[in-house]
């Protein structure tokens, strides 16, 4: 599926397209498809590197980190840095290639490091009963990450989407709550 996500609005007012962008959004068995056609692509145009391309700086370690984390990087750079560790004798298999993605997806399915502040501000402001805390809460909650594989995962640790639950269900009470207070006196003032 095809998103434009340029501004719908030019502020400069000089009706220009420089801003026009767009994103194509792919369902999750196509990741692996898509990636390996983009790979390919990107093989094609390796004989096209300028002699002054940053990549080819890097060190031996540095370009093996480029493959390891190649969810941070494009595949062009992807697919120099195994075109360079090959040509100076360091290359990677593809069943290490393999084993280095599926490592790195099990890296990026932990939750993140438990979220303190985070939790103690919604706290704080859902029994204040204040629209922050429901949303932190629910934030808490419902948040997934999509890894470079498709795949959705929840965010947080299972505790902190407890505490997410127990802070969105309190907001809500207390949203409630406050509302009807000041309702009642409203009601009493008139």
């Amino acid at each position: 599926m095809l998103e434009d996500n340029s501004l719908s609005f030019d502020p400069t007012f000089a009706n220009n397209n420089f801003g026009t962008e767009f994103c194509i959004k792919i369902k999750k068995e196509d990741f692996e498809k898509v990636n390996k056609i983009i790979e390919s692509k990107s093989e094609i145009e390796l004989d096209e590197v300028n002699k002054d391309y940053y990549l080819l700086s890097f060190s031996d370690d540095e370009l093996i980190e480029v493959i390891s984390k190649s969810d941070e990087w494009n595949k062009f750079d992807v697919s120099l840095a195994k075109k360079l560790l090959k040509e100076r004798g360091q290359e990677i298999t593809p069943e290490k290639i393999e084993e280095i993605k599926k490592q790195r997806i099990a890296e990026l399915s932990k939750p993140e490091a438990s979220q303190k502040g985070y939790i103690i501000l919604g706290y704080i402001t859902a029994f204040l009963g204040g629209l922050l805390g429901i949303f932190v809460g629910w934030h808490l909650l419902t948040y997934k990450k999509t890894l470079p594989d498709g795949n959705k995962v929840y965010a947080y640790s299972e505790e902190d989407r407890k505490q997410g639950n127990r802070i969105l269900i309190i907001g809500l009470v207390f949203f409630v709550f406050w509302f009807t207070v000041q309702m009642v006196f409203k009601l009493n003032e008139a």
